[in-house]
């Protein structure tokens, strides 16, 4: 796809996934490599119970969260030294360049909807392995 800004309005419905470096594996939704799109894309993100995302950061671009289904703790922080917990109906906000780490720790599927200001979301994700074991198994 170009860098010309697009034209046209489009529609997606949710279908192909894509396994991303974090360890999920996320819904195609709005991207450059979908729609286009010049600063922004949109996901969803499904987690079984018990599943847990690879320590990382998105060096360059900041992340909004919705939780539209379940519950999940997140840590974060240059030691992954906070946590937070997430339930449905919750809004989350991620900085650029701060390492998280979110789990499933609920009983059921947690689901939500992730928008960043980039729209190749993997290319600034950076994993961080020297974190994993700052976070209980």
């Amino acid at each position: 796809m170009s860098d010309q800004m697009p034209t046209d309005c489009k529609k997606l419905r949710l279908g192909g996934t894509y396994d991303g470096k974090q360890g999920f594996t996320y819904f195609e939704g709005i991207a450059r490599e979908t729609t286009g799109a010049q600063a922004i894309c949109m996901h969803i993100l499904r987690i079984p119970p018990g599943g847990r995302a690879k320590a990382h950061m998105h060096e360059s671009h900041e992340t909004a969260i919705y939780v539209l289904e379940g519950e999940a703790i997140m840590y974060w922080g240059d030691k992954l030294q906070h946590r937070m917990e997430t339930n449905a109906g919750e809004l989350i906000y991620i900085p650029a360049g701060v390492p998280h780490l979110p789990i499933n720790t609920g009983a059921t599927e947690a689901v939500a909807v992730i928008a960043r200001t980039d729209p190749h979301e993997q290319e600034s994700v950076r994993l961080l392995p020297e974190l994993e074991e700052m976070v209980p198994a």
